[in-house]
């Protein structure tokens, strides 16, 4: 626990989850619009790439690419948080699948989801899907980015107990009705994944997209880059942040998932049979 005086030696989270609001449950949320500006901001990047002919699309094909994409990262990811992350929830109460305003997105799920949009898209335009698959991953880390920002904006997905100078009390960390004093100020891990899983993440990809031959010499290889990059600096935040799941092995449920990733990645890596080219 913080000491008596945490409410000055720490910063507690106050922010509202409402960029506007209209009634308790009803308003602008910071969250839908991190979504919103995460999908527009990939569209944009696509559009970029489908207009200077790294992506093998007519510019105007984008929209419908980008539909399929949200569609399948929103039921992939919806989907995938109750499967993997708290499916007894759910089967308790199935009307919890569409309550989306309280949250609850797991990207591991959006992943499968991108992938099922993307093998339906590259079949009806007669597109290679590795080839759509390493443009997607090249834009998908500024949508994570946006959504961490986002977590920590709601006060969710806090981090682990720390002393640290920019530790965070988060009211809803502890029991209701506890006083100030003595909750626990834990790591802002939702910041620290925004950093290293959104755009650091994104930084890399785009160098690998737009200044070396990885994507066209190598279809599939920045997708497999992506999936191991992203299992490693996802195990990394993992370290900070409080499990809100069960453990599996000892591992919080987001390493244990990020395990399979860096074994499809090699795999996918080892199929483009290229070497690492700078």
């Amino acid at each position: 626990m913080t000491p008596d005086n945490a409410t000055t030696s720490h910063w507690v989270h106050d922010l509202s989850p409402f960029l506007v609001q209209f009634t308790e449950n009803i308003g602008i949320r910071y969250y839908g619009l991190a979504y919103l500006l995460g999908f527009a901001g990939g569209a944009w990047l696509l559009y970029l790439a489908a207009k200077s002919q790294r992506l093998k699309l007519p510019p105007v094909a984008v929209a419908d690419l980008m539909t399929a994409l949200i569609i399948g990262a929103l039921l992939g990811g919806r989907l995938g948080y109750f499967l993997l992350y708290d499916l007894g929830s759910v089967l308790r109460n199935p009307l919890q699948l569409v309550q989306v305003w309280q949250g609850g997105m797991a990207s591991h799920g959006g992943f499968v989801g991108v992938a099922v949009a993307l093998i339906w898209f590259g079949r009806k335009h007669r597109i290679s899907f590795w080839h759509l698959a390493d443009a997607v991953v090249a834009v998908a880390p500024l949508g994570l980015a946006l959504g961490r920002v986002a977590n920590f904006i709601n006060g969710e997905l806090w981090g682990r107990v720390s002393s640290v100078r920019w530790a965070v009390i988060f009211h809803d960390s502890a029991a209701p009705g506890t006083p100030l004093h003595e909750i626990a100020a834990r790591h802002p891990s939702q910041i620290y994944q925004a950093v290293l899983e959104g755009f650091l993440l994104l930084a890399f990809t785009q160098w690998r997209f737009w200044r070396t031959g990885a994507v066209a010499k190598s279809p599939g290889r920045l997708s497999g880059e992506f999936l191991v990059a992203y299992a490693v600096v996802r195990s990394v935040g993992e370290i900070f942040r409080e499990p809100d799941a069960g453990l599996i092995m000892g591992l919080s449920r987001g390493t244990f998932y990020s395990l399979f990733m860096v074994v499809i990645g090699l795999v996918i890596i080892r199929r483009s049979n290229a070497p690492i080219r700078a």
